[in-house]
């Protein structure tokens, strides 16, 4: 973190230059004069600078600070302040020896270490007269030592001595005369040879010509890692990183009577053993501080580059070698102490641009020196290095509490007694318990296990039936990576081998074990003898009672040092040499085991086993080999094993069985189970990606997420109560989408949970769990340096990126470097194409760089002067294609290299990333960009004040340079930087426009036209598709992402808006929802008054009610149809337009809008961006007024209608202004579905006539081909609902093409439960299945409860009258309706559910099971008065009808117990209220004529009886669909 002038970029500096800032003048111009240690003594003064209360600053900074990153806050303050008293010496010409009084005379340097490396000491007798004055100022105080007093202008100088010949206090200076200062220095001058000779730079140091020689002798002070780092060309920004390391640190005070050239060979010899130690434990040694009479050595063990999984238990081994070698002569060193700490720290670089230095920050390193003081002479380590370390507890003593000086909760602390043979056996245990009420590997709906394991379990359960039949031994070795579920799965085949009444031998063993001879096969055998769970003083009698008849007794001292007990040594036994006894041991338990196992099989389970030794191994292959027996053992494949374990892989009785990752859906299954819930949200989805397959890794992240409380829980079955508050709705959006886990096994009555997200929890900032980061930084470190960047960078960007992105924040990388790194990371597979058949291009693609986009803006604006085209291929080259974009291979790697980043360079990343991604935000190519909210950037323009700065200047006064560079780079979208929305007519537009479609059958002849051409210069069916799926994840995800994290509220704010509007256009409601919900919280919590409302954010108004419109939107999507209402008309509101909310304001308003409204409409102004901004506010007043319609039609009321009737009206005025064909077409096709849903037919068909003579020109953009697709969709349905069944069906296929081309799922879906309608109503069976395929496989994408309700309503359909035709099991359709009946989504849409409720009273009546008959027909019974004449609407009100028939032919069988006298009164009324209602769906009314005949038939008995039949009106209905009368084409 180095740190310079504030507001200059650090300079570009060849490698020797960057070597001679890490190091003082002292050793760039040094000589070198021989061996080491050398040294070299000169005459110079010693500046120390102490900073007080450091050590008390970054404990109470460590317990106040909210997270771990918050302490890379205190090195940034820390290097800043530095960094200024480093300038103050430079510019004097002083020379920093050490980043850490007064002080003058005689100073030694002493250079230690090898070839390979040095340290640099300062040592004598004035170094300790420094540091005597260091200790004795107190803060804002120079004192001086008593040698640099004598040397002093006493006369000039007001002191105060401290210490009699010590040291005395400065408190003034006199000076009597004028003083020339600058005559002065150039006289000191004459001593300062190294002094800066331009005015350009600090240090000369960095101005030297590179020399190999130079180069050399730098090397060897600096450390390896960072020489990496640099000679890789990193920035010095990009060095820094915030991690977790292990701290070691060695103290060694030397007797007092020691002479200085024989303390330099002390403190070599003791620093080269401790770095040989340190390096072969995967650590390095940092620096050597001197302190009197002793030394400090700073070791650090996981250093970028260094990260070892097991780096606590090294630190304390090799702590542990250190201590016994300084004490093997205590005549050189007087006392040894080391302490451990682990935790995380700043790896960074400190100081001035001009000299700064490598070092590690963080309040583990205070309490490693605080521990060397309070518990001298020992090797002491914290409770986390104990923990960590994995090692056995009898290797630590805990010891007492102390006070140490400014750590206020030091946590316990513990003494390392170095490895320690324990006269104990191994546990008899696995690494993981079976949880009875957890299936294997947590996957809910399997008996016991997984899928995903079966293959698994069933190689195990071969080798066990080989044994059985053959007699030989069998071993399985399940060999996978570190969380992969082995231990499970050996915890299972315990469960399942001892359930079959075998002998199971369970045992997991650890590192340390493999370092004894014959310990798994000691701790076996004291399993099978039922001795390591006795006590000590019965272990003999049992052992013995075990052998007896087997061994013979004078044999039995055989086993006292193996298994520790004290048998009389025997005759026979005292004359066998040690090669015989271990061959005589083996051999008796063989034995013993053979006679066992010919009572019962015995199993042996062997968790870890790569850690077993290689005795063990060669005696279980002898083992293997001559007895019946089973070995299932787990293995990681990162181990080497030896070479006896090798040999038994080798065996043709062994299996090696690889343990895949899981696959996606199974893991979240899994997480699912861990959370107790049947689904989870996207958002959580996508965080659960960092596991990647890994079961452990789910576990612990689930396990973190609820110790962190970042979730809710929800009853998914309760129901759910209208909101009126948009705060309250994340359990409702959660339960409008399809459940992830499907719950079809669960018990009846069990309760069923969904969870969501916090609404103030970002899952994309949440740390990792320490445990997972250590594993990912692990990963990372065995990266080559350029690739450890690379992936750094790409984390910055996001889970997919693209290259050119990360070409722009890697400086000084060419392409083809690039793509030769990135070749190496996909090969290992941490990075990977999104789609698997994509390949890296041979060749750097020439794409414009964005880089020029952001740094030549001049340029850029004159080039668009020129016209729009410039700015459409500029954009269209811009454009992401998917052979560029990459995603990471290992998710958890991106979060881990994410964390590595201090906070301040982060920032400064993601800020090129919006910069960057900000000219990419608009839509895709095929659909001519422009912004997602139609005009948006138009409307917001208004917010720049009248200066022209943006409005982000309020920011510029908090004097923070992050925030200047913020408001300098960082702006919304100006309406230059936009596309064209419209372009002129071409020739072909204006000939086809001329051509206007005067009937419904020229529409169709030139949708047909269009269809069958094949040229893709007139086929707009053959242009590129939509990529506006991959825009929303590549470039608006990200860059509201990138604006949260630098702070930029503002910006945040609009992109998730566009985020927001892109979702929905994609038809996916829960994301926009998640969008939505974070520009809620940035706009922060609503007052209970409105005139107390006042956001955290400043938006303009056009941005409220666009935020208000997507909310209703995204509610009306939902079902909360109150609250959808309440936001209409708030954003109507907003937008100047105001819809009434009673029943004289409607009138008044209708009036208005039939008679005053025409007349009012004036002409657009001249100016084009006023003119959009007005079209931008008028296409938010369409979608409000199309919401609202929607909305009250949903509600068969009196009052609604009015509403629904003056909304339409409103939109129809509001399209016309807008003079936009497509959207004039989308609107009279709204007002068409309109009218036909309240069975207003004339002005139906008249508004479907009106949209065919708009669509002209709806062919030249893929809006108007969208509103094309609508009106196909339409006349599809006006078909289907006159009875034109087989034209009906041709109009979908049509409609559908179309869909599929423009990725429109929810139409499609629609255009689909058109086309099962028309093919089922024509007993076209096998297209009715094909069409359910098809709506199946874009339900299941979208997630989509209502698409679900429609497709299952379809289902029962088939399962009643489609000839036994079996879809979707009834089972599974009913149960559906079980868990989602309740959900506002479906309580909302009385249409479906009538029909869905009265299919389900079919299937029943049925069945016979006429209890289930009643409670679902009156459910129906609820819903018909709140229908409409839709299609769906009919569909349910015939079904219900069928109902109220089948209940009065059964009156007679006496089956129902509760029926209404007046009931066939009341069907016959229900007949008049169909007809009445469902005037424009005749297409049922032949179907209603024959079940009413049927009702006036059963009053005279004239009826025929169906108590036999197999399906209700089975006769009647195949009678009806026989004749075919109500089918005909003719029919009107």
């Amino acid at each position: 973190m180095v740190t310079g002038r504030r507001d200059a970029k650090l300079p570009v500096w060849p490698v020797e230059a960057r070597l001679a800032a890490l190091l003082p003048d002292l050793l760039v111009f040094r000589k070198p004069r021989g061996s080491e240690p050398e040294l070299a003594t000169a005459q110079g003064v010693l500046l120390g600078v102490h900073v007080t209360g450091f050590t008390a600053l970054m404990d109470r900074f460590s317990l106040t600070c909210k997270s771990e990153r918050d302490m890379d806050k205190l090195a940034h303050i820390f290097s800043y302040y530095i960094s200024d008293i480093v300038e103050h010496v430079l510019c004097f010409g002083g020379d920093i020896l050490n980043i850490t009084g007064l002080s003058a005379g005689r100073i030694s340097q002493v250079i230690v270490g090898d070839e390979r490396q040095q340290y640099l000491l300062v040592i004598g007798r004035d170094v300790d007269d420094v540091r005597l004055a260091q200790r004795l100022a107190q803060a804002n105080e120079i004192v001086l030592s008593w040698n640099c007093w004598m040397l002093c202008e006493q006369y000039m100088f007001e002191v105060e001595i401290m210490r009699e010949d010590e040291a005395v206090k400065l408190r003034d200076m006199r000076i009597i005369d004028p003083f020339d200062f600058d005559e002065h220095f150039d006289k000191c001058l004459d001593y300062l040879p190294h002094y800066r000779t331009s005015a350009e730079t600090l240090r000369t140091a960095l101005e030297l010509d590179p020399h190999s020689d130079l180069d050399q002798k730098l090397r060897k002070h600096i450390m390896k890692n960072l020489l990496k780092k640099i000679d890789e060309g990193q920035p010095v920004e990009y060095v820094s990183e915030f991690r977790t390391v292990t701290l070691v640190l060695v103290s060694l005070e030397f007797h007092k009577t020691a002479w200085m050239l024989h303390l330099c060979h002390l403190i070599q010899e003791s620093a080269l053993y401790i770095s040989t130690v340190i390096e072969k434990g995967g650590g390095q040694l940092s620096r050597i501080f001197m302190f009197e009479k002793g030394c400090m050595f700073l070791c650090v063990f996981g250093l970028p580059g260094d990260k070892k999984p097991d780096e606590c238990a090294h630190a304390l081994e090799s702590s542990f070698s250190i201590f016994s070698f300084c004490w093997e002569n205590p005549a050189k060193t007087k006392l040894v102490s080391i302490s451990i700490t682990n935790g995380p720290v700043f790896c960074g670089v400190v100081g001035a641009v001009a000299r700064h230095e490598y070092t590690v920050i963080g309040p583990k390193v205070s309490l490693a020196a605080r521990m060397i003081t309070a518990y001298p002479g020992l090797v002491s380590c914290d409770e986390i290095t104990y923990l960590r370390s994995m090692l056995p507890a009898y290797n630590f003593k805990k010891l007492p509490e102390k006070m140490m000086k400014n750590i206020s909760n030091p946590g316990k602390i513990y003494e390392y007694l170095g490895h320690r043979r324990c006269i104990m056996f191994g546990k008899r245990h696995l690494a993981r318990k079976r949880n009875k009420n957890r299936p294997l590997l947590g996957v809910l709906g399997a008996p016991c296990l997984s899928t995903d394991r079966e293959k698994e379990l069933e190689a195990f359960q071969m080798a066990q039936q080989r044994c059985l039949h053959q007699k030989k031994g069998q071993a399985v070795l399940y060999e996978g990576g570190k969380g992969y579920g082995k231990s499970q799965l050996l915890a299972e085949i315990n469960f399942l081998t001892q359930k079959e009444g075998h002998r199971v031998l369970p045992l997991m063993l650890k590192e340390a074990d493999s370092k004894q001879c014959f310990y798994a096969i000691q701790t076996l055998m004291a399993i099978f003898f039922e001795i390591d769970t006795c006590p000590a003083y019965y272990r003999q009698e049992c052992l013995q009672r075990h052998l007896r008849g087997i061994v013979e007794e004078q044999l039995h001292c055989l086993f006292n040092d193996l298994l520790f007990v004290k048998f009389p040594l025997s005759f026979k036994v005292s004359h066998m040499d040690d090669v015989t006894r271990q061959k005589k041991v083996k051999a008796c338990f063989i034995k013993v085991l053979q006679e066992a196992a010919r009572e019962t099989p015995l199993i042996f389970l062997i968790d870890e086993a790569q850690y077993m030794d290689a005795a063990s191994w060669e005696f279980l292959e002898t083992l293997l080999s001559s007895m019946p027996i089973i070995m299932v053992m787990t293995l990681t494949p990162i181990f080497t094993l030896c070479g006896w374990a090798q040999h038994f892989l080798q065996s043709p009785q062994a299996i090696l069985m690889p343990i895949t990752k899981l696959a996606t859906t199974s893991l979240l299954r899994m997480a699912c189970w861990e959370l107790g819930v049947v689904s989870i949200p996207q958002e959580l989805q996508i965080y659960l990606h960092r596991c990647f397959g890994n079961p452990l890794y789910c576990e612990v992240l689930c396990q973190d997420l609820l110790s962190k409380d970042m979730l809710l829980f929800h009853d998914l079955q309760k129901e759910e109560e209208e909101n009126s508050k948009w705060e309250t709705l994340s359990a409702n959006a959660m339960k409008s989408i399809m459940y992830s886990m499907f719950p079809a096994n669960s018990e009846e009555g069990q309760e069923l949970y969904v969870c969501t997200v916090k609404d103030d929890v970002n899952l994309d900032t949440v740390l990792l769990p320490p445990f997972l980061k250590e594993i990912a930084v692990s990963q990372l470190d065995q990266l080559s340096p350029e690739e450890q960047l690379l992936v750094k960078c790409a984390a910055i960007i996001g889970h997919s990126f693209h290259i050119d992105l990360l070409q722009h924040l890697l400086p000084g990388w060419d392409k083809n470097k690039l793509l030769q790194v990135l070749r190496a990371l996909v090969d290992i597979h941490v990075l990977c194409w999104p789609d698997k058949s994509q390949e890296l291009p041979a060749e750097p693609i020439l794409v414009p760089s964005s880089i020029n986009i952001i740094d030549e803006t001049k340029e850029k604006k004159t080039k668009l002067d020129g016209g729009s085209a410039c700015l459409l291929r500029l954009k269209e080259e811009l454009s992401l294609p998917q052979t560029e974009v990459l995603e990471f291979g290992v998710p958890l790697l991106r979060a881990a290299a994410w964390e590595l980043w201090p906070k301040e360079q982060q920032i400064a990343l993601h800020l090129e990333c919006a910069c960057f991604l900000q000219v990419l935000a608009c839509r895709c190519g095929s659909c001519h960009g422009g912004d997602f909210v139609p005009f948006h950037r138009f409307a917001v323009c208004s917010t720049k004040n009248s200066k022209g700065t943006s409005r982000f200047c309020p920011y510029r006064d908090t004097g923070s340079v992050l925030t200047q560079v913020i408001t300098e780079k960082l702006q919304l979208p100006s309406p230059q930087d936009s596309f064209p929305f419209q372009m002129k007519p071409s020739r072909t537009q204006e000939a086809f426009s001329s051509e206007c479609c005067r009937t419904e059958e020229e529409f169709l002849d030139q949708v047909k036209r269009k269809l069958a051409q094949t040229s893709p210069e007139k086929d707009l069916l053959t242009t590129k598709p939509c990529h506006c799926k991959d825009i929303l994840k590549l470039v608006l995800s990200p860059l509201t992402q990138h604006c949260l994290v630098i702070g930029e509220t503002t910006c945040a704010f609009y992109y998730l808006l566009e985020a927001a509007a892109a979702s929905l256009d994609l038809s996916d409601n829960y994301m926009a929802f998640f969008y939505l919900r974070k520009a809620s919280s940035l706009l922060g919590q609503p007052s209970a008054f409105s005139f107390l409302k006042k956001h955290k954010v400043k938006i303009c108004q056009f941005e409220e009610a666009t935020f208000c419109r997507l909310l209703s939107e995204v509610c009306f999507n939902m079902g909360h149809i109150t609250l959808a209402k309440k936001l209409a008309r708030k954003a109507l509101r907003l937008l100047k337009r105001n819809f009434p909310w009673t029943w004289f304001g409607v009138l008044f308003q209708t009036f208005l809008e039939k008679y005053w409204h025409p007349c009012t409409l004036s002409q657009p102004p001249n100016n084009p961006s006023e003119n959009k901004k007005n079209l931008a506010v008028l296409q938010q007043q369409l979608h409000c007024l199309s919401l609202l319609w929607q909305l009250y039609n949903l509600e068969a009321t009196a009052s609604s209608y009015r509403f629904a009737c003056l909304a339409t009206l409103m939109q129809k005025n509001s399209a016309e202004e807008f003079a936009n064909e497509a959207q004039v077409v989308s609107t009279y096709v709204e007002l068409s579905q309109f009218s036909q849903s309240m069975g207003i037919k004339d002005k139906w068909l008249h508004c479907e006539q009106m949209a065919i003579q708009k669509s002209s020109l709806c062919w030249f953009s893929r809006e108007g081909l969208l509103a094309t697709a609508q009106l196909m969709q339409a006349l599809a349905y006006t078909k289907l609902c006159l009875g034109h069944l087989d034209f009906s069906i041709k109009l979908g296929f049509q409609a559908r093409e179309i869909c599929r081309h423009l990725k429109k799922p929810a139409l499609e879906n629609l255009v689909l439960s058109v086309l099962f309608r028309s093919a089922f109503l024509k007993k076209k069976f096998g297209l009715c299945v094909h069409v359910l395929e098809s709506q199946w496989a874009l339900i299941s994408q979208g997630y989509d409860v209502l698409g679900l309700a429609c497709f299952y309503s379809a289902c029962l359909d088939l399962l009643l009258y489609g000839k036994g035709l079996l879809f979707r099991p009834f089972s599974e359709c009913l149960r559906f309706v079980q868990i989602y009946e309740h959900s506002r989504v479906l309580t909302s849409q009385s249409n479906v559910m009538l029909g869905v409720h009265s299919s389900l009273a079919m299937w029943f009546a049925q069945e016979s099971q006429w209890g289930l008959f009643e409670h679902y027909f009156s459910k129906a019974c609820q819903l018909v008065k709140r229908t409409n004449a839709s299609l769906f609407g009919a569909h349910g009100f015939v079904r219900f009808l069928e109902c109220h028939v089948l209940m009065l032919q059964k009156i007679p069988e006496g089956i129902f117990m509760h029926i209404p006298l007046e009931l066939r009164s009341q069907t016959l009324e229900y007949f008049k209220e169909f007809f009445s209602r469902c005037v424009t769906c005749p297409v049922y009314h032949q179907w209603v004529s024959e079940l009413k005949a049927s009702v006036m038939r059963c009053e005279k008995r004239e009826f025929m009886s169906l108590t036999n039949s197999i399906r209700p009106f089975d006769t009647c209905l195949t009678r009806i669909w026989t004749k075919g009368e109500f089918l005909q084409e003719n029919n009107s």
